[in-house]
């Protein structure tokens, strides 16, 4: 007859309990992390999502099941990850995110937006999804900033000449040019960068691949105090510029603020092989032959990435 010891049980018990309990926390609580949180551990990369209510951000938990990840909805007050109020677009999340975890950052951020497919993701399926799983993460750790898009169609060589393209002071009082059309983001960036930066001399020429999509190390971010961090967060909540003049305001100001000069358009083959891994490829200054083509619409059609514009069958071997 096989005989248990009480003690042995004793043991057996508190260890199962605490299991369960831990288990309990990853189920209930997945904000940052979405496996065992052990205290020591931190995560060395996270992926921040800015995000609406109405799009589908399964594919981050799906596929990127070994990463931090912590999905923003902006649009929702009673979401576990959200922001003070839904201004700014994707800015409002980046700047939230690091002013929230600005002492327990990951070793590398990644802020992207909602939608894995969408027309300025840099590949030929615009698959999101493939420059995160390819990303270089010790590339991104020694430049410290890098636009998941090498591609310089659209925001390089240059996109804005603050000096130059500045509305008058009229024009801003009335958030429109004589003509009576809006203002453009080029046309109010001095102003914007004079209240964001103050003390730093207005670049005469910015350049940055579009459109907001970057990661970052933890010490580039701290080569700047969260004051600062705060100070851009409280001028997006305050300021009367729309929402898509404010939010681009920072996606030709990230790269500054992370420490890139104000025309940061590196080659196109010197992006692909360090942050991708792609060192084969048929290059000129801007573009690799293969990687992107401007798609014909913001919008991709039906049925993408399995169907393209014409119903056309796609050879798509990605997952879905």
């Amino acid at each position: 007859m096989l005989v248990h010891s009480s003690r042995a049980r004793g043991s057996v018990i508190p260890i199962a309990i605490l299991l369960a309990c831990s288990w309990l926390l990853v189920l209930h609580s997945r904000i940052r992390w979405d496996w065992l949180p052990f205290a020591a551990q931190e995560p060395p990369v996270e992926v921040v999502v800015a995000s609406v209510s109405t799009e589908d951000t399964t594919w981050v938990h799906r596929f990127l099941p070994d990463w931090a990840r912590s999905v923003y909805i902006v649009d929702d007050p009673s979401a576990k990850l959200t922001v003070p109020q839904n201004k700014g677009r994707e800015a409002m999340v980046y700047l939230s995110h690091i002013v929230t975890n600005y002492d327990t950052l990951a070793e590398t951020t990644v802020f992207v937006h909602a939608s894995r497919f969408a027309w300025h993701n840099d590949n030929p399926d615009y698959d999101v999804l493939l420059a995160l799983r390819n990303l270089n993460l010790a590339y991104v750790q020694a430049t410290g900033y890098v636009n998941l898009r090498c591609v310089q169609v659209l925001g390089c060589p240059v996109e804005i000449r603050p000096h130059h393209d500045a509305a008058s002071d009229w024009e801003r009082s009335i958030g429109a040019a004589r003509s009576g059309r809006p203002l453009t983001t080029k046309e109010i960036y001095k102003q914007a960068f004079q209240e964001l930066m103050p003390g730093v001399q207005v670049p005469d020429k910015v350049g940055v691949s579009c459109c907001s999509q970057f990661a970052v190390s933890r010490e580039a971010v701290h080569s700047r105090p969260k004051e600062d961090y705060v100070r851009w967060r409280d001028w997006l909540l305050d300021t009367p510029l729309a929402d898509d003049l404010s939010g681009r305001v920072f996606e030709y100001l990230w790269h500054m603020i992370f420490g890139k000069e104000a025309v940061y358009c590196p080659s196109a083959s010197e992006c692909y092989c360090k942050l991708f891994r792609e060192c084969d490829l048929e290059c000129d200054e801007m573009q690799c032959k293969g990687r992107y083509v401007l798609p014909k619409y913001a919008e991709l059609p039906q049925g993408w990435p399995r169907f393209g514009y014409s119903g056309e069958q796609r050879n798509f071997t990605g997952p879905l």
